[in-house]
C-alpha cells in the first residue's frame, strides 16, 4: 500500500497536533488502489468480529446464566490457579461480555461474600476479592472433576446412611436404592458422617444399576451442550479467534460443562445406557478447552488485574490442568 504526505496550509488531519509534523499541518493522500485495500481489510475485520459475536450469541441463546454461578466459574477457571485475587473492575468487564451488568455483579459478589465463598480486601481505592478459605475444598474438588484425568471406579459403594437426605445424596451424586440405602461408583470417596459403608463388585445385571439415577435429565443436558458448542468447536479448530472471544467462549464452556458434570455420577462404561452422550461431551470439553487456551490465556495476562498487577498468562497449576486434559 502506498500513500503520499503533502504539506498543506489549509487542511488539518482531525485530532492531530501540527507539531507532530514539525509544526506544518499535513494531509494524507491515498491512491485509489490503496483505498480499496484498506476498505477490504476493514470489511474483513468487521466481518470477523460479527462472526465471533455470532458464535458467542449462539452459545448464550436460551442459556440460563445466573450471575453468582458465572462468577464462581470465573474464579474457578481463571483466578484460583493464578493466585486467587481479582480486581472488581476486571470482574465487571468480563461479566458484561456475557450480558451480566455491573449492578448484578456487585449484588452477586455481596451474596458470595455472605455465603463465605469470596472474601474482600482493599488496596487504595480499589476493591479486590479472593476465594474464601472455607470454599477451597469445594473449588478443589470441582477442579479435579473438570481438569484431572478420570479415576476409574473399582466396584460400588453401598451406604446405609440414616442421616442423609435425598437432596444431600443427589449432591453427592448417589443413587437411591430405597429407604436409607444409597449407591455410587467406588472411587475411594469418604462415607458421609454416620453412614455404614459396604463394598460390592459388578452384579450380573450391571446395566440395571443405572436405574437408580435420573440419567435422562443428564442426557438432555449433554445433548444441549454438544449442540450449543458445535459451531464454536469448528471455528476453534480452524484458529483465528480473538483473544477476548476465546476467553469468553472458554468460560462459557466450563460453566455449562461444570453445571452438568457436578450432577453426573460418572457410572463405569459397563453400567451406562446405550448412546450415552456424557463421553462425547467429555471429549468435546477436553479438545475445545485445549484449543481455546493459548488465546484465552493471552487475554488474561493483558486484561485481568490482581493486587500485584496483571495476572500471569500461565502458572504451574494451569499447566497441570492442560496436561490433565491431554
Amino acid at each position: 500500500m502506498r500513500c503520499r504526505i503533502r504539506a498543506s496550509r489549509s487542511r488539518l488531519i482531525p485530532g492531530r497536533n501540527p507539531a507532530a509534523y514539525g509544526g506544518i499541518p499535513v494531509r494524507i493522500v491515498i491512491n485509489p488502489d490503496a483505498r480499496a485495500e484498506i476498505s477490504a481489510r476493514v470489511f474483513l475485520s468487521r466481518g470477523g468480529m460479527m462472526a465471533e459475536n455470532g458464535l458467542i450469541a449462539g452459545i448464550l441463546d436460551g442459556l440460563p446464566l445466573r450471575s453468582a454461578a458465572f462468577i464462581v466459574t470465573v474464579y474457578g477457571d481463571v483466578v484460583v490457579p493464578r493466585g486467587g485475587v481479582l480486581w472488581t473492575g476486571t470482574l465487571i468487564e468480563i461479566c458484561e461480555r456475557v450480558g451480566i451488568n455491573e449492578s448484578l455483579v456487585r449484588t452477586a459478589v455481596s451474596r458470595l461474600v455472605a455465603a463465605k465463598r469470596l472474601a474482600g480486601e482493599r488496596a487504595g481505592r480499589r476493591s479486590y476479592y479472593r476465594l474464601d478459605a472455607s470454599a477451597q475444598k469445594e473449588f478443589s474438588e470441582a477442579a479435579a472433576l473438570l481438569y484431572a484425568p478420570d479415576i476409574p471406579a473399582q466396584g460400588w459403594q453401598i451406604l446405609h446412611a440414616p442421616g442423609l437426605s435425598e437432596d444431600e445424596a443427589r449432591h453427592l451424586r448417589m443413587g437411591h436404592m430405597g429407604g436409607q440405602v444409597f449407591i455410587r461408583p467406588d472411587r475411594g470417596q469418604i462415607p458421609p458422617p454416620g453412614a455404614v459403608l459396604f463394598r460390592a463388585s459388578d452384579p450380573e445385571a450391571v446395566n440395571d444399576l443405572a436405574g437408580y439415577w435420573d440419567l435422562s435429565a443428564l442426557q438432555a443436558r449433554y445433548l444441549d451442550m454438544l449442540a450449543r458448542f458445535d459451531a464454536l468447536a469448528q471455528a476453534a479448530r480452524k484458529g483465528g479467534l480473538s483473544d477476548g472471544v476465546a476467553l469468553v467462549a472458554r468460560l462459557l464452556l466450563v460453566h455449562v460443562y461444570r453445571g452438568v458434570l457436578l450432577r453426573d455420577p460418572r457410572l463405569p462404561a459397563q453400567a451406562l445406557p446405550e448412546n450415552w452422550k456424557g463421553l462425547e461431551a467429555r471429549a468435546l470439553f477436553r479438545a475445545l478447552y485445549r484449543d481455546l487456551s493459548p488465546a484465552a490465556d493471552r487475554h488474561i495476562a493483558a486484561r485481568f488485574e490482581g493486587v500485584e498487577g496483571f495476572l500471569a498468562e500461565t502458572t504451574p497449576e494451569t499447566a497441570k490442568r492442560l496436561a490433565g486434559l491431554s
